[in-house]
């Protein structure tokens, strides 16, 4: 599936909405309109009051920390799998970005829906956890739990942006594939280069993505000049921001915008991301077009892409539904 080229967007700056609202199952013409203009015109923005308690951040940020400064060969026990879920190497390389073969300066942890392993589902599969840290496990449940809520809202909020009624993407996410990250950046010591940066520029595959984000700077996003504008940690406030599969269904009227990550602080960077993938049989193409003509499912669209995002997981290829 050719993903529809991203209209050159001109702003300056990051929308902030509160979101209360729609957490509490309404709704309001201005909310509508302010994520229907942050979805168009940048494709990234702030919500407030996302219904995440603190302390389910905190915890999991603490339990983040004591994980990630373990001894290398420690964390490599558990080495992601090609069901995308364990530990992700510091410096992988990756396929995508302005170069072939650019690296990451990051390391990450994965899990998503604890289901069984099938060879007929190649994405999904069991979790699996570490000894170390005890409380890591559940820590990360806990805000998956709290953090899926927020994704359920905001995907209605999205389906009446797009004038689809509240239900209107209901289809689309029934058994989704989302998955949650934990992302370390240490301190960014080399050139700024595509070659070595905390993460290369990008556009995220999924539906959507939230992110929670330590204090300070690093995350990017690029504008139509081509100026990287940047998006700080903003207190009690999550960054949430459109993927491909969100673009594709909407032909570009939603953006999915380009960004990256340099840490340049000094210290090491800490962050959550939640990336909300559909259920693995929703087809990936124009909404307006998926009645008349059949699209690829998602489980094909996202195995495709994550081979060759991320090759150390040794994703094989796909093989049918």
């Amino acid at each position: 599936m050719a993903i529809p080229l991203s209209r050159r967007l001109d702003f300056s700056e990051i929308p902030q909405i509160d979101v209360g609202v729609l957490l509490a199952g309404d709704s309001t013409d201005g909310l509508i309109d302010a994520l229907e203009s942050a979805c168009t015109d940048v494709g990234f923005f702030y919500v407030h009051n996302h219904g995440v308690a603190p302390e389910l951040i905190s915890e999991l940020r603490e339990q983040a920390s004591l994980y990630f400064n373990q001894p290398m060969a420690d964390k490599m026990k558990l080495a992601i799998t090609p069901q995308m879920r364990g530990y992700l190497p510091l410096d992988y390389s990756s396929y995508e970005g302005e170069e072939r073969a650019a690296k990451s300066h990051q390391e990450g942890f994965w899990v998503g829906y604890d289901r069984p392993l099938s060879s007929e589902r190649a994405m999904e599969g069991p979790n699996v956890w570490p000894d170390y840290p005890p409380g890591l496990k559940t820590a990360m449940l806990n805000y998956f739990e709290a953090v899926e809520r927020l994704s359920v809202a905001l995907q209605r909020g999205f389906a009446m942006a797009l004038g689809l009624g509240e239900t209107g993407l209901d289809a689309h996410f029934i058994d989704p594939m989302s998955l949650l990250k934990l992302n370390h950046y240490p301190p960014q010591d080399a050139p700024e280069s595509v070659k070595h940066i905390g993460v290369v520029p990008h556009s995220d595959s999924g539906a959507f993505t939230i992110l929670w984000q330590d204090d300070g700077e690093g995350l990017e996003i690029e504008n139509k000049n081509g100026e990287w504008i940047g998006a700080p940690s903003i207190p009690d406030t999550f960054v949430i921001n459109i993927g491909n599969v969100m673009q594709i269904w909407t032909d570009g009227r939603f953006s999915s915008t380009p960004h990256r990550v340099i840490n340049r602080g000094g210290r090491d960077r800490y962050s959550i991301p939640f990336f909300v993938n559909p259920g693995r049989d929703a087809p990936i193409g124009p909404l307006e077009n998926q009645a008349a003509e059949p699209a690829e499912p998602f489980s094909k669209y996202i195995q495709e892409r994550l081979r060759r995002t991320f090759p150390v997981a040794q994703i094989p290829e796909y093989t049918g539904p």
